[in-house]
């Protein structure tokens, strides 16, 4: 049994530290930042978001089977973070770039352009990263141990860029003297989002380079190796096996629903909040969207902490049942909700409890593609991680590309004007309103209705474990 020192762990968290970075940038901010800053038209923002999200989702299971079969001194995986680090980070910078130019056919394509690649990298650095969790150790409950550091740091992560985000939107103006005394994301010009994505962006390249230099893949380069010899008889997988092993895997797919509608939640609750604090609470605010984010992140990573032994005490299954549940009712109780000081203390309090939640939930989501990936290897003799992980990338991505159109359709629908300094009709008030409380709570609600059929029981892993433990 395999045992991973602590620097082992840190430096894996260090990996969804950088992912994250960027992440909830593009989760929170990029509808805004199509739709106000950059100026695309809603319909046409919304449609990049699903077509570019879709093609990425779709190219997650492409990069797992070449993750899979790919073989170096480093390990399979754990090579891409040292070849895609730097890549990440000019994508990234270079999708939050607004040409200087009156062309809006040129924006438009520049925009489809520059996504694409930015999710392309993306994908070819995260189905390697999750992927590892299935080789850092052979042990279940260590997997759940780095799942935790994994998301710990990330919500670190998340809790850096989300503080530094804004102040680096308003550092150009603060230096010039032309900062507005009530500044509002909507103030910030176009330039402002490239330098606030080049800092963030040298920070994520360093992060994943960490990540590289202080882990190692230890069961590939132990119990792995003797597995192959002890079946050196046997023919390797095909793709076409590995593919079919997974469409017929039953776990994956209810864990898969169950990914997508928890994402599905977040993107559309998160995109929805720059058009909440911008519009609808706007000067009334007695906090900003960046204080409100951060105290969500602050709240997650309480979430990531409790994770282990809240898990280890009622089972994995459910307590992502419970989370859903918390989600659900929490954000549906915001529509309640009033604009004046005590509604937005209540709206603070919502805050909390659904981040500690969703806090919960994403250690155990990678720990549970684990285990679905050691019941696909007891049922069909291959494992499969990298597909296996890569699934769980997908699922992010789905949620996310019809989140994130959704937030945009809808408000076109419902009359949003996304011109500079518009004044919204009452309707396209009640409508974001609705994206960040109830609409994002019949998805995760959905998602009870997919995991109550998952299999995966804590006693039903613990049989295959035994069954594995023989076969190696």
């Amino acid at each position: 049994m395999t045992k991973a020192k602590l620097s082992e762990k840190i430096g894996y968290g260090f990996g969804d530290m950088s992912s994250s970075m960027f992440w909830k940038i593009f989760s929170y901010y990029l509808p805004f930042f199509y739709s106000n800053i950059f100026g695309l038209s809603l319909a046409h923002a919304g449609t990049l978001l699903l077509v570019t999200k879709l093609y990425d989702a779709i190219s997650d299971p492409v990069m797992g089977l070449i993750a899979d079969r790919t073989s170096t001194r480093w390990g399979k995986y754990r090579p891409y973070l040292l070849w895609i680090a730097l890549p990440f980070a000019i994508a990234g910078i270079l999708a939050f770039y607004t040409p200087q130019t009156d062309n809006y056919t040129f924006k438009h394509i520049y925009a489809y352009v520059t996504y694409i690649l930015m999710m392309t990298v993306y994908t070819a650095i995260n189905v390697p990263y999750g992927a590892m969790l299935g080789v850092v150790t052979d042990d279940s409950r260590e997997k759940s141990v780095f799942s935790s550091f994994r998301m710990f740091f990330a919500f670190i992560g998340s809790f850096i860029s989300m503080g530094i985000f804004e102040p680096l939107l308003r550092l150009r103006s603060s230096l010039m003297g032309t900062l507005p005394e009530k500044w509002t994301i909507a103030d910030s010009a176009p330039v402002d989002w490239t330098i606030a994505l080049t800092v963030i962006g040298a920070i994520c390249a360093i992060l994943f380079f960490l990540t590289f230099a202080m882990t190692r893949e230890h069961v590939t380069e132990s119990e792995m190796a003797k597995a192959e010899e002890n079946h050196k008889e046997e023919k390797k997988n095909s793709i076409m096996e590995d593919l079919k092993a997974l469409f017929c895997n039953a776990p994956w797919w209810l864990l898969l629903g169950g990914g997508i509608s928890l994402l599905l939640f977040n993107c559309i609750r998160g995109g929805a909040a720059a058009y909440y604090f911008a519009d609808v609470l706007g000067v009334k605010a007695i906090y900003t969207l960046a204080i409100f984010l951060t105290v969500g992140e602050i709240s997650q990573l309480v979430g990531v902490v409790v994770t282990v032994p809240v898990s280890e005490k009622i089972g994995k299954k459910a307590t992502f049942i419970a989370v859903l549940v918390v989600i659900t009712i929490f954000a549906a109780a915001v529509a309640f909700l009033p604009e004046t000081p005590a509604g937005m203390w209540m709206l603070m309090a919502a805050q909390i409890l659904i981040c500690i939640a969703i806090g919960i939930s994403s250690p155990l989501l990678w720990s549970m593609f684990a285990d679905v990936a050691d019941y696909s290897e007891y049922k069909n003799g291959s494992a499969s991680t990298g597909l296996i992980f890569s699934s769980s990338s997908m699922a992010q991505k789905f949620g996310a590309a019809f989140g994130s159109a959704i937030v945009l359709w809808v408000l076109m629908a419902f009359g949003y004007d996304n011109a500079k300094d518009a004044v919204q009709t009452p309707e396209a008030l009640a409508t974001i309103k609705a994206l960040i409380s109830w609409i994002p709570a019949v998805g995760s609600a959905v998602g009870v209705l997919i995991m109550a059929f998952y299999p995966l029981t804590d006693k039903k892993m613990s049989e295959i474990r035994e069954g594995l433990k023989a076969r190696r």
